[in-house]
């Protein structure tokens, strides 16, 4: 009879520690899902550990690039230096830059193989709906409109310039293009889809046409050839555009540009909406690359080799 009596004592607390471990991993499930969440500004800005691996407890896109083993990543290779073309490489090994460095990196943390997917700089956010990519890399900035159709990262980023975009204009012009009433009859060119598009849509009132293009290169390009008197670029990659073609005719226009506050500065990664675990995992890479200057020294060694292509 007593030992009867243990058995049910021993049932009876075996049963209470399951009960207790149940509410625990209860607990710490309901717990994991409040963690993973935007801050106001609807970006990510809080980041795991992302050193060992894609957690156990991965769902959604994290989890399926876990189970294929590939991480898909779309990036318009025409951004010089953080996304570009070597012509001495082939292969996945041909697009280089700073960003890529960084997408080989999050992939190396999530022990999968990257396979890196050009297109046009239209269609890199629209691929991630669509399911063509699982992350877009591609010096993308944050705008409200992208926070509330894609999830966004932290910044990992920052231009070291008090002017985030600007006016390229031709040398011949640099005198008559000093204020934004002078483009009342002129043309003006932006990157479709940029935030520069959207700031000279949001601030510049008066102009003759406002023309869209699929690259910033071709807004070089444009102007250059006097197609546009203008075009809407970021100031810091124009300027090493010049410094590197120095035979180019083109110079940015003084005292004419666009300053940002805070929530709007920095290059993010973007992922489809509600995907906060995989960008959780995305900014402790980040987190890794920016805590002991790696990522400055891939832009840095970016930066030269895209001096000797002329980028």
């Amino acid at each position: 009879m007593e030992s009867m009596r243990r058995i049910n004592r021993l049932i009876v607390l075996l049963t209470a520690m399951a009960f207790l471990c149940a509410g625990v991993s209860l607990a710490a499930a309901e717990s994991a899902d409040q963690i993973y969440v935007e801050n106001e500004w609807n970006f990510v800005d809080g980041s795991m550990d992302s050193r060992h691996g894609i957690p156990d407890s991965a769902t959604g896109v994290l989890d399926r690039i876990r189970r294929t083993g590939v991480l898909r990543v779309a990036t318009e290779p025409y951004y010089a230096p953080q996304e570009f073309i070597d012509p001495e490489k082939t292969g996945q090994e041909q697009y280089a830059g700073a960003d890529m460095k960084l997408a080989r990196l999050i992939a190396e943390r999530m022990g999968v193989e990257l396979e890196i997917i050009p297109m046009e700089f239209t269609q890199v956010l629209p691929a991630l709906a669509e399911d063509q990519c699982d992350l877009t890399i591609s010096a993308l900035s944050y705008t409200p409109a992208r926070a509330t159709s894609y999830t966004l990262s932290k910044g990992y980023y920052f231009t070291e310039s008090v002017a985030s975009s600007g006016f390229i204009i031709r040398e011949e012009d640099r005198d008559k293009i000093t204020t934004l009433e002078d483009l009342t009859d002129k043309t003006m060119i932006a990157q479709s889809s940029s935030l520069q598009e959207a700031l000279a849509a949001s601030h510049v009132r008066s102009y003759k046409e406002f023309r869209r293009i699929s690259t910033v290169q071709a807004v070089y390009e444009t102007v250059r050839q006097g197609k546009a008197d203008a075009g809407v670029v970021d100031v810091e990659t124009a300027e090493a555009y010049i410094r590197n073609n120095p035979g180019c005719g083109l110079c940015m226009a003084e005292n004419l540009f666009f300053t940002l506050d805070e929530a709007y500065q920095g290059d993010r990664i973007a992922a489809k909406k509600n995907e906060e675990m995989l960008l959780y995992f995305v900014n402790g890479v980040i987190d890794e690359a920016l805590e002991d200057g790696t990522y400055m020294k891939w832009y840095e060694e970016a930066r030269e080799r895209a001096a000797e292509l002329g980028l």
